[in-house]
C-alpha cells in the first residue's frame, strides 16, 4: 500500500550568506561590532555568544583574531626619531617655562618659540 503524503514547507530568506556546506558567514565589520559589544558588556565570551545566538567557538576565534590584529597594528606603527637641541640652563638662564606632554615628557626652557618648535618636532 502506497500512501501519498504532502508536506508543507516554507523557505525563509534572511539575507545571510552561507558557505558551501550551509554555515553562516558573518562579515568582518559585523564580527568587529560583536567583539566590541562583548568587551563593553561585562559578560563572559560564552554568555555573550549564547545571548547573541553565536556558536561559542566561532566567537572565541573572532576575539582571538581581534587581539592579534590589535597587537599587529600596535607593532606596525612607524617609529620616528627627531634630534632635539635644548639650550643649557645655567645660573644666568633659569628654566622659566615648562611643557608637559601627554606621554609624560617634560620640556623646560626659556624661549616659548623654541619650546613650541620642539613640541611640534616631537609630534
Amino acid at each position: 500500500m502506497v500512501t501519498n503524503t504532502t508536506y508543507a514547507t516554507e523557505v525563509v530568506e534572511t539575507g545571510e550568506k552561507r558557505d558551501r556546506i550551509g554555515r553562516r558567514i558573518t562579515p568582518r565589520l559585523r564580527r568587529e561590532e560583536l567583539v566590541a559589544a562583548w568587551r563593553a558588556s561585562g559578560l563572559t565570551q560564552a554568555e555573550f555568544a549564547r545571548r547573541e545566538g553565536i556558536i561559542y567557538s566561532s566567537f572565541a576565534a573572532w576575539v582571538q583574531a581581534a587581539r592579534k590584529t590589535r597587537k599587529r597594528r600596535g607593532k606596525m606603527m612607524p617609529v620616528r626619531f627627531v634630534e632635539a637641541k635644548l639650550p643649557v640652563a645655567g645660573p644666568a638662564m633659569p628654566a622659566a617655562l615648562e611643557v608637559r606632554l601627554a606621554d609624560g615628557t617634560v620640556l623646560r626652557g626659556t624661549s616659548a618659540a623654541e619650546l613650541a618648535a620642539l613640541v611640534k618636532a616631537l609630534r
